[in-house]
């Protein structure tokens, strides 16, 4: 009767403090050493070998310890054997100390070491990593099903997105941004509820909020191309010119064959390809030749101040009122501009079609027939006014009439010089637009995906 209330109080305590298996346990389970054993009571007067039998059978029960002996002399227990481990080297001696009537214990077990080539504890991790990833690969399959369903939502709301904005936002890099943006924000919504129900709450605002912070720290180190990536975005949206435009951008003048997301490329008049960042394209003054086909060149001429301002003026308006390039609405105008050391200037106004005419040619052509106008008119044109000093003197000879006159039979009259709107050395009057275009089709080929300007209209550009 002692013995099984023994036994029934043994099992009360087991059940209650999540004590180690019972020696009816076939495998020994891994022990629990966060709670101490509770005091065992055998008899209300218990004898030393009440008390050996006891605390033997237990330890043997466990199957923890190799070879346990317990020896119990006047109520001190002696415990011998080979413990496992410290923890439950110490776990017998804490189970002997609570044993009632039990008065000291000497606790002799040995720490068994284990061998190098103890994989035992390397195997129970793996199996215990197999065992987690086994219990977890229904939320994996979960969670990559919502993955999926996310990749697939993003893509058919960035498609979606830039079929609404289409008609509605003529700047293609900006359709693709915002089309871009609203499919990442649904995959970052799918990405959060992956997490939210992994219980990673926590790191699921930690990644959507972290977005916008790598996005900020981006934007920080990679400064001048985030600047140029902006100035993209707002001349795709302002279009202040067309491809094919004639333009001049920071004293660079040319052709614009292509808006990416970095750079703007022209084709100079030199058939050279110029790239140009977008920030100092949007950032700098910008002048559009194309988008008025009419434009206004001049140039200056200087006659003596003998000559008469008014008649002068009137020789260089016919000559320009003459010129099948020059428009007659806006008329030109011949202007006093200022007055030389030795000429009175007269700065001379015109207007052309810049798309049907080069203005360097026209420019070219006025020149030379109001240098002739005035030539057979008698209008002088002296040069400049020069101090020369001749420290040692001029000698002087005399020189007949005879060579004076062959001298000058040799300069030609201006009636000689040919009146015709262009010569042969100016090769016409016609724009160069089709030059610099066969140019830019000979030069490297450009990807033309990734222009953000629509193809060049069927217009002529300048």
């Amino acid at each position: 009767m002692v013995l099984l209330a023994f036994a029934c109080r043994m099992t009360a305590l087991a059940q209650s403090s999540s004590a180690p298996a019972t020696p009816q346990s076939a495998t020994p389970a891994t022990p629990d050493l966060s709670l101490a054993p509770a005091k065992v009571d055998v008899n209300p007067v218990a004898r030393d070998e009440e008390i050996r039998q006891r605390l033997q059978r237990v330890l043997e029960a466990t199957k923890w310890f190799a070879a346990p002996t317990v020896q119990v002399k006047e109520g001190v227990v002696f415990l011998n054997g080979k413990a496992k481990t410290a923890e439950l080297k110490k776990w017998a001696g804490d189970l002997a100390r609570n044993t009632q009537d039990v008065v000291a214990v000497v606790n002799r077990m040995d720490v068994a070491v284990p061998s190098m080539w103890d994989f035992s504890g390397a195997w129970s991790g793996l199996m215990a990593l197999w065992r987690d990833f086994i219990h977890s690969l229904p939320f994996l399959g979960f969670a990559l099903i919502i993955l999926a369903l996310s990749v697939g939502a993003g893509l058919l709301a960035s498609r979606g997105a830039r079929s609404f904005l289409r008609p509605r936002i003529h700047a293609k890099l900006l359709r693709n941004v915002i089309a871009i943006a609203v499919g990442l924000m649904v995959f970052l919504f799918g990405t959060y509820i992956v997490l939210r129900v992994s219980g990673l709450t926590q790191l699921a605002l930690t990644v959507v909020g972290g977005t916008g912070l790598i996005g900020l720290a981006v934007g920080i180190a990679f400064r001048d191309i985030t600047e140029n990536f902006l100035a993209s975005i707002f001349l795709s949206m302002q279009r202040p010119f067309e491809t094919g435009d004639l333009v001049e951008i920071s004293g660079v003048t040319g052709y614009v064959q292509q808006l990416n997301v970095r750079t703007t490329i022209l084709m100079t008049l030199d058939g050279n390809l110029v790239q140009i960042p977008n920030a100092t394209v949007y950032k700098n003054n910008l002048r559009n030749f194309t988008t008025n086909s009419n434009r206004r060149e001049d140039f200056v001429v200087g006659i003596g101040y003998d000559d008469s301002i008014d008649e002068a003026q009137e020789i260089a308006l016919a000559v320009l009122m003459e010129h099948p390039a020059v428009l007659d609405d806006p008329a030109p105008s011949v202007l006093a501009d200022s007055l030389g050391k030795a000429t009175v200037n007269l700065r001379i106004y015109f207007w052309i079609n810049g798309r049907e005419h080069s203005w360097l040619k026209v420019r070219s052509s006025l020149i030379r027939l109001v240098k002739r106008a005035f030539q057979t008119h008698g209008i002088s044109m002296p040069d400049e006014a020069r101090e020369v000093v001749f420290p040692q003197g001029v000698p002087v000879s005399r020189i007949d009439a005879q060579a004076t006159q062959i001298q000058s039979s040799r300069k030609r009259a201006p009636e000689e010089e040919p009146d015709t709107p262009s010569t042969k050395a100016e090769a016409g009057l016609s724009s160069e637009a089709d030059v610099i275009e066969e140019q830019a089709r000979q030069a490297k080929p450009l990807q033309e995906e990734e222009n953000l300007l629509d193809a060049p209209a069927t217009k002529k550009p300048e």
